[in-house]
């Protein structure tokens, strides 16, 4: 049982992982890894949020990301590692990190006390994380926390991002629903990304949509239109609760004060951090 409102887990995740994803959009991080010779955006991109788990290949990676298409990643790994190593990309991406939240929060917000409680609060959370069966997490679990507040935040919700990643991808496994299937279903919600962003990012075509598609609608989930059928609308319900039984740890050992207060701060945190245009327009919707 929890002693946590419902949902206010996946409410406080909801605006903490913002301050970790807008990395990966960011032209500060691509131009760190330019400047150590890997130019390729999808490269920069696996290299980056793979280097925790260290020199591994693109099988590891297709496994621990799930929805990527294997031969977009075997295209990056591991020749990548030949061109920057895991340490390397890890201080780059960190560099990012530094100037875009800089760039994006301002150094007042940087420097206020609001920050210095958020990366406590985050910190404490994680301490409440599980390593099991969660290789994405784990291996970021091992890295350092920075000493400035502003990275250290950004290094918690790094951990929480990627706790409930990993719990999610069990979700999917376990409601059978392949990596392509995982993204149509999202995409029918309204809050995936849209399949030109996917078939862009993630190196599946035009044809493997259509085809899993089709095999949504075998099992009821999907209509003639492509929208979520009532079936299909309910797995996807299902498939965040339980995420959210899964990913219940980190806050339930942070409290609801302490969740609701974690809330606020990393709410107006994100806010500002999208009204600067942290992310690119256009990206998530159904179509």
């Amino acid at each position: 049982m929890t002693s946590l409102p419902e949902r206010a887990g996946r409410h406080c995740h909801g605006v903490v992982n913002p301050l970790h994803s807008a990395v990966y959009f960011a032209p500060d991080y691509h131009r760190e890894l330019t400047e150590l010779g890997l130019a390729d955006r999808g490269g920069s991109y696996f290299v980056g949020r793979a280097a925790a788990l260290g020199r591994v290949g693109a099988g590891v990676v297709t496994a621990a990301f799930y929805n990527f298409r294997h031969e977009l990643v075997a295209r990056h790994l591991p020749a990548a590692w030949q061109v920057v190593s895991p340490e390397d990309a890890l201080a780059a991406r960190l560099r990012a990190v530094d100037s875009l939240l800089r760039r994006l929060l301002g150094e007042e917000a940087l420097d206020s006390k609001e920050m210095v409680e958020a990366a406590e609060l985050a910190l404490r959370a994680t301490e409440g994380c599980s390593r099991a069966a969660r290789p994405l997490y784990s291996a970021h679990a091992d890295l350092p926390v920075p000493e400035a507040p502003h990275l250290a935040l950004w290094h918690a919700a790094t951990l929480l991002r990627e706790h409930r990643g990993d719990g999610h991808l069990m979700t999917l496994l376990d409601a059978e629903l392949d990596p392509v299937e995982a993204l149509v279903s999202h995409t029918a919600s309204g809050r995936g990304m849209t399949p030109a962003w996917i078939f862009r990012s993630r190196g599946w075509t035009a044809e493997d949509w259509a085809a899993a598609q089709d095999r949504l609608r075998t099992r009821g989930l999907l209509d003639a239109d492509g929208e979520l059928t009532d079936a299909g609308t309910e797995l996807r319900k299902e498939l965040e609760n339980e995420t959210d039984r899964l990913d219940r740890g980190p806050y339930e050992h942070l409290g609801a004060a302490g969740v609701a207060r974690l809330t606020e701060l990393a709410g107006a945190f994100t806010a500002t951090a999208l009204a600067a245009g942290a992310f690119p327009e256009g990206m998530i919707g159904k179509r």
